[in-house]
């Protein structure tokens, strides 16, 4: 779904009046990251709908590509609520350069809020994988800090258009905490929480409440963390985003991934039980 576009021409005529993209998996991100300047295109957490919309999305009307929201932790130093800011993207045999100016001018817009920004790889996959052997197993393969659904798409779309690409994610679940399974298969494909299903699974399985009440502090955190983070979306038109010859992405070859694959988020359990 594309929530909301914006492209207003700033003060004084700035160089380039086409809006950024940004990507986003879940309605609460596409939410923070709405405003002018901005189209928010958000997956739903679901990968093969993000690329159909990209598929249909002329890359000729924005002046660069954003994926932002939370993510899962691999770095085991990483706290929720904790930055990062992507130097790369890894996806399957694929990798992706950030672009290194855009990059910066997102950790100069990010530090209002007081949060812990850090630079490090993403790597993108398709399913969720939420426990901490899975974790550790794609961080061993990897050195990826953390892990989305949907940077390495957005970084492909990026390459293939030649425009720039940045991330900016948000850890939600650390890589020391499992996600329950019940916090995983209660999604539903609209990113909204199953609650009868949550229900059923609390009724056969209480042990369980303190595990989601957890894993929604954490996804309430992360998101307060995402929302001090809107104000670095606010991009000035013709600086980092008009060098899109110095921010190209690269798609190299890198050796297959056969560990198993991890994923985000405790998704909207803030919503159903905090």
């Amino acid at each position: 779904m594309i929530l909301t576009t914006g492209g207003d021409i700033g003060p004084g005529g700035q160089l380039d009046p086409r809006p950024v993209l940004i990507v986003t998996g879940l309605v609460q991100e596409a939410r923070i990251a709405a405003g002018p300047g901005r189209t928010v295109i958000c997956s739903s957490s679901n990968p093969t709908q993000l690329r159909s919309l990209l598929q249909g999305f002329d890359p000729a009307t924005v002046r660069g590509v954003i994926s932002f929201g939370v993510a899962g932790g691999l770095d085991p130093v990483l706290e929720s609520g904790d930055v990062v800011v992507a130097t790369e993207v890894l996806g399957g045999r694929n990798r992706w350069l950030a672009g290194s100016a855009l990059s910066e001018e997102l950790i100069d817009g990010a530090g209002l809020a007081g949060q812990r920004i850090v630079r490090g790889a993403l790597v993108g996959v398709e399913q969720v994988v939420p426990a901490q052997s899975a974790k550790a197993a794609l961080r061993s393969e990897t050195g990826a800090s953390a892990v989305d659904m949907e940077s390495h798409i957005a970084a492909a779309y990026a390459a293939e258009a030649d425009l720039p690409f940045a991330a900016l994610r948000v850890i939600s679940d650390p890589a020391t905490r499992a996600l329950p399974a019940l916090a995983v298969n209660a999604v539903k494909p609209n990113g909204n929480i199953d609650l009868a299903k949550v229900l059923r699974g609390v009724a056969r399985n209480p042990f369980v409440v303190r595990a989601l009440v957890s894993t929604g502090r954490d996804f309430n955190r992360a998101l307060r963390s995402l929302r001090g983070c809107q104000p670095a979306l606010i991009l000035e038109r013709g600086s980092a985003l008009a060098q899109a010859h110095h921010n190209r992405n690269h798609g190299v070859a890198r050796r297959s991934a056969e560990a198993p694959v991890v994923a985000v988020i405790g998704h909207q359990f803030a919503a159903a039980g905090s």
